[in-house]
C-alpha cells in the first residue's frame, strides 16, 4: 500500500480496516421498508476464525507490533502473522489460530502474553509466543482492537476502534467491557494505553482524546493541547507523559494532572505511529517514510532518520520500535529490521 494512503488513514496503525468497518456499519438491511411480502434472508452463522498460513517471507510482510518477552522478541502483523526471535536476526513463524490482522502484542513476563487485532481478536500465549490460543473473536462487532496494556499474567486491557475497551482479571478466561464513560461516550478510536511512572493508567486516541485513571479511582478526561489524533503515549519523568501522532505532533507534560503542555516542533509533518523509551536518552518515535526522532530528557530532539525524499526508494512506514540485544528493531510495511542507535 502506498505511504500516502497510510498517512491520511483515520487510524494509520491499521493501514486498512477501520474505514471498511465504518462502511459495513452503514449498509441498509435487506428489507428496509418492512414489506411483509418480502422474506428476510436467514441470519448467517457466526464467522469462524481461520488459522494463519505459514509463510516463508512473514518477516518481510506488514508487521504492526513488536515487544520483548524475556529473552525472546515477538512481532505480529497482517494475515495473523506472528514471528519470534532470540537475537533479532533469525526468526521463526509461530502458528496462529487466526488470519486476521494483528495490531499489537504485549507480555506480562517471559512466558505470558497477549496479541490483539482485527475482528476484536485476542490471542494468548504461555510459552513466550511459540503457541497461541484464541480467547476473543467477534468479527460481527466490526470493531478492531488497536492496542493493549498488560499489567500481569492475570490482568490486561485491550482497546480499539469506536470506544471498544475490554479487560480481563483472570488471565483471559473472560473479557469484559470496561465501565469508563469519560473515555467511551463519544465512541472515538482509542489508540494507546500505558502505565505512567506514578502507577496511574493513561489513554490517548482520536480527536485529541486524553484520559487518566488514578490508583483505584475513576477515569478522567483531560484537556488536550491538540485536536487531532494521537497514535501513542510514553511515560515521561516522575509524573508526566509524552504523546505523539498525526502530522508529526509531539507534546509532553511534566505532570499529567497539570495543564501545561510543551510542543516538540521537529519541523516534520510525518505521522508518528510507534515509540519506546531509551534508558537515560529519552523517547524514540518512528513513523511515516521511515522517519524517526529522539526526544531527549531536556525536551530537545534529534532526527535519527530523515523522511525519504520524494521519488526516493523507501522502506515504508514504521509502526513500532523496541530496544533489542544488538540495538534497535523496528517493524512496519517492510517487516522487521534493525535501526541504528542514535
Amino acid at each position: 500500500m502506498k505511504t500516502t494512503s497510510i498517512k491520511i488513514a483515520a487510524l494509520a496503525l491499521l493501514f486498512v480496516g477501520v474505514g471498511g468497518y465504518a462502511i459495513a456499519q452503514q449498509e441498509e438491511p435487506s428489507n428496509p421498508k418492512g414489506d411483509p411480502s418480502e422474506t428476510l434472508a436467514p441470519a448467517a452463522p457466526p464467522a469462524k476464525p481461520h488459522a494463519a498460513e505459514i509463510m516463508p517471507r512473514a518477516t518481510r510482510s506488514l508487521l504492526l507490533g513488536i515487544t520483548n518477552a524475556g529473552a525472546q522478541i515477538v512481532a505480529v502483523g497482517e494475515r495473523g502473522n506472528i514471528v519470534i526471535s532470540s537475537d533479532g536476526q533469525k526468526w521463526t513463524q509461530s502458528p496462529s489460530p487466526v488470519n486476521s490482522t494483528l495490531t499489537a502484542v504485549g507480555f506480562a513476563d517471559s512466558d505470558n502474553g497477549w496479541a490483539v487485532g482485527h475482528d476484536a481478536t485476542i490471542l494468548h500465549t504461555t510459552d513466550a509466543g511459540k503457541t497461541w490460543t484464541l480467547q476473543h473473536f467477534d468479527p460481527e462487532l466490526q470493531k478492531p482492537l488497536l492496542n493493549l496494556l498488560v499489567i500481569d499474567a492475570q490482568y490486561a486491557y485491550a482497546l480499539g476502534a469506536y470506544g471498544l475497551f475490554l479487560q480481563t482479571t483472570d488471565g483471559g478466561a473472560t473479557w469484559n467491557e470496561v465501565d469508563a464513560p469519560p473515555v467511551r461516550a463519544d465512541e472515538l478510536h482509542l489508540s494507546s494505553m500505558i502505565r505512567l511512572n506514578t502507577g496511574e493508567l493513561f489513554i490517548a486516541g482520536e480527536q485529541g482524546t486524553l484520559a487518566v485513571r488514578g490508583l483505584n479511582g475513576p477515569w478522567t478526561k483531560l484537556e488536550s493541547p491538540y485536536e487531532g489524533s494521537y497514535y501513542g503515549a510514553l511515560p515521561w519523568g516522575a509524573k508526566g507523559v509524552l504523546v505523539y501522532g498525526q502530522r508529526g505532533n509531539i507534546y509532553l507534560s511534566d505532570d499529567v494532572h497539570g495543564k501545561n503542555w510543551k510542543q516538540i516542533d521537529t519541523g516534520s509533518k510525518q505521522g508518528l505511529f510507534g515509540g519506546t523509551m531509551l534508558k537515560d536518552r529519552g523517547a524514540l518515535l518512528v513513523g511515516a517514510d521511515e522517519y524517526s526522532v529522539l526526544v531527549k530528557p531536556d525536551a530537545t530532539f534529534q532526527v535519527v532518520t530523515a523522511p525519504r525524499a520524494a521519488g526516493a526508494t523507501a522502506g515504508g512506514t514504521l509502526s513500532g520500535v523496541i530496544a533489542a540485544p544488538r540495538g534497535l528493531l523496528v517493524v512496519g510495511e517492510a517487516g522487521v529490521k534493525a535501526l541504528p542507535l542514535p
